[in-house]
């Protein structure tokens, strides 16, 4: 009889080295309750990397796991806590009817394009899990990809950010020295969470020239114009956030009849032209595209979190099973005045065996394609597949 789907966390705030991981996998190895742990995937504050190999068998030891992951972390999180600098985090899941096949991907130059090895087949695979080296992998060309071969396959997952010239990953076997890896996950529902930290404010527009990631004009009126105009109606409240650091949305799905603040792909504003009246935004726009200004604050964000999860757990029918958390290393303390706040408010909302890490860089899909982001929290809700 095939088992039940069951997830498990356990965090080391210490940084001990293999002792940590040991730590962290014994306190997994507890939630599961003598499930066996079909996968595993670790990650590790920087103090901690020097004993990846030692670490990643002192996993294994507890866990036995089918197949592992992991990277570097400036950060981890888990059981409802955040860990900013340093510690261990370990999150282990049986995954009953389903089944996850663990992969390491390398990418290299082959007669003037992107060549990428190691891809498994995606064909029945339900959804990635995808940890990565930024400085070695061009993690934006490989979700091109994946949306031509594989559109609405979700993405979910992180940039590693463990040390200034490196992300380190971790396999099976201790640390994987460039690339990505992940998980393609069979015969389990996952909703992918993600949270841009950012509401909208003002009207929507459109855009009605431009080309590239320059914005022309915005309902028939130069660009900068236009947003001017439109601050300007905003109240004295959202001016000043605005004021702040104004951010721009790009409605990503264009065949719905309204949008809603999950619709919006958030970019920053990167220059603007008063010569010519333009704007450059962080993103590759189109005529006729919807935009609408954001901003973001620790109210906002935290808002925008828990709407994220609202629709999460409604998507899966009830609440997630598990769950993997990659938030931004500029999240944290550097957003919130309150500690512990994303770990906190995603247990509060599903009370999951969660875990995952502070990132450089946070992966997540908006309507149907994959992104980048920053100053996100983006999250793998699971759940057992439908009888």
């Amino acid at each position: 009889m095939t088992g039940q789907l069951k997830c498990a966390a356990g965090v080391s705030t210490t940084d001990a080295g293999a002792d940590s991981f040991a730590e962290a996998a014994a306190r997994a190895e507890l939630g599961l309750g003598g499930a066996p742990a079909d996968v595993v995937v670790v990650f590790a504050g920087a103090p901690n990397l020097a004993h990846a190999e030692e670490g990643m068998a002192a996993v294994a030891e507890r866990l036995h796991p089918a197949a592992a992951i992991g990277c570097g972390a400036q950060g981890v999180v888990g059981e409802a806590r955040e860990v900013e600098l340093g510690g261990v985090a370990v999150w282990a899941a049986s995954l009953g009817a389903g089944s996850a096949e663990a992969f390491a991907l390398e990418a290299s130059e082959e007669a003037g394009s992107l060549a990428i090895r190691g891809m498994p087949d995606l064909d029945r695979a339900g959804a990635l899990i995808l940890l990565v080296d930024p400085f070695s992998f061009p993690v934006e060309p490989l979700l091109a990809t994946l949306a031509d071969g594989h559109p609405g396959l979700p993405v979910v997952g992180g940039l590693a950010s463990a040390r200034a010239d490196g992300g380190v990953l971790l396999g099976g076997d201790g640390q994987i020295g460039a690339g990505a890896v992940g998980l393609a996950l069979e015969g389990v529902r996952v909703a992918a969470c993600v949270s841009q930290g950012a509401r909208p404010i003002g009207p929507e527009m459109v855009i009605t020239a431009g080309e590239g990631n320059v914005i022309h004009e915005l309902a028939g009126k130069p660009a900068v114009a236009r947003l001017q105009e439109a601050v300007a109606e905003l109240s004295s409240g959202e001016r000043e956030l605005a004021v702040r650091g104004l951010l721009l949305g790009l409605v990503v799905d264009p065949n719905k009849p309204e949008y809603e603040r999950g619709d919006f792909l958030v970019r920053g504003i990167l220059a603007a032209d008063a010569e010519s009246g333009a704007i450059t935004v962080g993103e590759r726009i189109r005529v006729g595209q919807a935009v609408r200004l954001q901003v973001r604050d620790a109210a906002s964000a935290d808002e925008d979190l828990a709407a994220a999860l609202q629709r999460g757990v409604a998507e899966l029918g009830g609440p997630p099973a598990g769950a993997l958390l990659f938030t931004c290393n500029g999240r944290g303390s550097h957003m919130f005045p309150a500690p512990d706040h994303d770990a906190r408010v995603l247990d509060e909302a599903t009370g999951a065996p969660a875990a995952g890490f502070f990132c450089a860089g946070e992966i997540g899909p908006v309507g149907e394609r994959n992104f980048v982001h920053g100053f996100t929290a983006t999250l793998a809700l699971l759940a057992p597949a439908m009888e």
